[in-house]
């Protein structure tokens, strides 16, 4: 399960990154808290994430032209040097008693412009760190990583906003970036697996859009991620409206259901971190089995059993995210690393915001139990549609049959069924 904690560099980067998401997670609480107090709008709150999300969706492919040319390591140094220093500068204007909301939103989008160069480069240095061998293990370890730090940074946060101020979560948050920055900088270059780094020439991001568009192993997973991430990824949209609106359960509620996500999306990561390979099928039958639980979860009766089903939705979500992720670094060459996982990020994490307006509209309407159903129905039928597809393009056939008394649905190929029937 741990087993690429065993090479030094990576140690050094998932120590830092432990602490510095830690940092992340507690300044995302604290700058919505700020921006709340400071406007007492949701709106304004809801402007800052966008912020944060706009420069992946307008800028996301021209920072993976960037990081296929640069060296990985030095531009890791820049980007997150340029976060601890957005956290640092918040944490003196609150500190200070100057700040005001404009200054919040330049700090959102500043670190929206770093994540355009970090998000990419971060991804892409697993494999030189790693290797093909541990890359899997690797990939899921940073995400168990991720959603630890989404489990304690909130919790700390909170404790922090209230007993000396927002201020100080982002100082915390500022001084955090010391740790990545130093394990970067005492990593063995020479333990590092080369990879050639593309030249600076013209046309660079329309050939990395037309090297994903040729590959189906790569194209499908991408399109699957997009669409659960555009429409089952809405959790703040359903999960608060079924604290309030459905079990009448207020904040403490909403805080139960996103805490019992995270459970499973960290037994997600570690699950996915044992398996030694990311397969295709398994990434259709996640996605298939995430939408569903979806679906069933909206209907669900009564109040337990629906915040008992966030902990296998937080599972199979997770196992999406990491092995769609691990499937395209993999198919990937590694001078086109940079713009492939940059696309990946931008369709992932730039679906949201697209989608949630339209998510939100129908829970508004119709109300939270068929809007959390459309997302599911939408993410199951995306999971099937797609697999169906490279069932074709791998020359796979469905094959509906009974074994031993029971049901049994597979994929079979269409050579082997052909034997069968000459023979």
């Amino acid at each position: 399960m741990f087993s690429s904690l065993r090479i030094r560099n990576y140690r050094l980067f998932f120590i830092g990154q432990v602490v510095s998401n830690t940092g992340t997670w507690m300044q995302r609480i604290a700058q919505d808290w700020l921006v709340l107090s400071l406007t007492g709008s949701s709106a304004a709150v809801g402007i800052t994430t966008a912020l944060q999300f706009l420069p992946m969706l307008l800028f996301g492919l021209y920072g993976g032209v960037l990081v296929d040319r640069l060296p990985k390591r030095p531009a890791l140094l820049v980007t997150q040097s340029a976060m601890a220093l957005t956290g640092l500068a918040l944490a003196a204007l609150t500190l200070s008693g100057h700040v005001q909301v404009w200054h919040v939103y330049v700090a959102a989008f500043a670190v929206g412009l770093a994540t355009v160069v970090d998000n990419p480069a971060r991804q892409s240095f697993v494999s030189e760190m790693v290797g093909p061998e541990q890359l899997q293990n690797a990939v899921s370890l940073n995400s168990a990583n991720f959603q630890s730090a989404r489990l304690v940074g909130p919790a700390v946060a909170g404790l922090m906003i209230t007993g000396v101020g927002t201020g100080w979560a982002f100082l915390a948050n500022g001084l955090s970036f010391a740790a990545p920055i130093a394990g970067l900088l005492l990593m063995r270059a020479r333990e590092l697996h080369v990879v050639e780094r593309a030249p600076r020439g013209k046309g660079q991001l329309r050939e990395g859009l037309r090297y994903v568009a040729k590959r189906p192993e790569l194209i499908w997973p991408i399109v699957l991620v997009g669409f659960i991430g555009t429409f089952g990824f809405n959790f703040p949209v359903w999960l608060s409206a079924y604290a309030d609106h459905v079990f009448d359960s207020g904040a403490g509620a909403y805080s139960l259901f996103n805490t019992l996500m995270a459970v499973g999306s960290l037994v997600g990561a570690l699950l996915a971190a044992r398996r030694g390979t990311a397969r295709l099928r398994v990434l259709i039958a996640a996605a298939l089995a995430f939408g569903l639980l979806e679906t069933v979860a909206a209907l669900a009766p009564s109040y337990w059993l629906f915040a008992l089903l966030m902990v296998p939705i937080g599972v199979f979500g997770l196992t999406v995210n990491v092995t769609a992720n691990t499937a395209v670094q993999m198919g990937t060459d590694p001078a086109m690393r940079g713009r492939v996982m940059a696309l990946f990020m931008m369709v992932f994490m730039g679906g949201t915001p697209l989608g949630a307006p339209v998510v939100g509209w129908i829970t508004d309407t119709y109300g939270a139990r068929v809007g959390f159903a459309a997302g599911g129905v939408v993410s199951a039928a995306a999971a099937a549609a797609i697999g169906l597809v490279l069932a074709r393009v791998g020359g796979l056939r469905l094959s509906v049959g009974w074994h031993h008394g029971h049901p049994r649905v597979r994929f079979v190929p269409r050579e082997r069924e052909r034997l069968a029937t000459a023979a």
